[in-house]
């Protein structure tokens, strides 16, 4: 997908200027539009925050879906998840197309020393995880945890945090968070 045609796209169709969204976002005017020209890629978190300006979740920027299933999907193979992640981290979304989606529950795979970016994460919301395999380091605030295989987490997401592998092997992580923020 074109994220920076995607953006524009979905800008003018709200009539917002690149100076108000980069103005709600908290973000320099350049930034949106060297996004919208491809020039830069942006991370998870930058992107997100990008698109609260507008506001639109990610699953929505993502979705090319019009939503006009007439029966809801319950299903998804694997080839259905949606990936919002970015670079070495990929994270498969289980749900996309449910109607007023309460949890984001994914399914993440971080790449040798993948991290979400040296910008802290932070949202409104609960997160939990669980490692399925490989070793992360979660920051949340101030405080650094090292996870092993079989290691869990909870945690009020309006910290600040963020996930690196620092390992030289995949880790991979089935999370929620609630409610949705993606």
């Amino acid at each position: 997908m074109d994220v920076g045609a995607r953006l524009k796209s979905i800008r003018l169709l709200r009539n917002i200027s690149q100076r108000e969204l980069a103005k709600r976002a908290g973000v320099t005017n350049s930034t949106i539009s060297m996004i919208e020209k491809n020039s830069v890629s942006p991370s998870i978190s930058s992107l997100q925050k990008v698109l609260n300006g507008i506001p639109i979740s990610i699953v929505e920027f993502f979705s090319n879906d019009s939503n006009s299933e007439k029966t809801q999907q319950v299903v998804y193979s694997a080839k259905e998840l949606m990936d919002i992640g970015s670079g070495a981290v990929e994270m498969l979304l289980v749900g996309k197309s449910f109607p007023r989606r309460q949890m984001t529950f994914l399914i993440e795979s971080y790449a040798a020393s993948a991290d979400t970016g040296t910008e802290m994460l932070q949202n409104d919301a609960e997160e939990a995880g669980y490692i399925l395999e490989g070793k992360i380091e979660l920051t949340v605030g101030e405080d650094i945890h090292l996870l092993d295989k079989g290691d869990s987490y909870y945690f009020d997401n309006n910290k600040p945090h963020r996930f690196r592998n620092i390992s030289d092997k995949e880790c991979k992580i089935v999370s929620a968070t609630t409610p949705a923020n993606f």
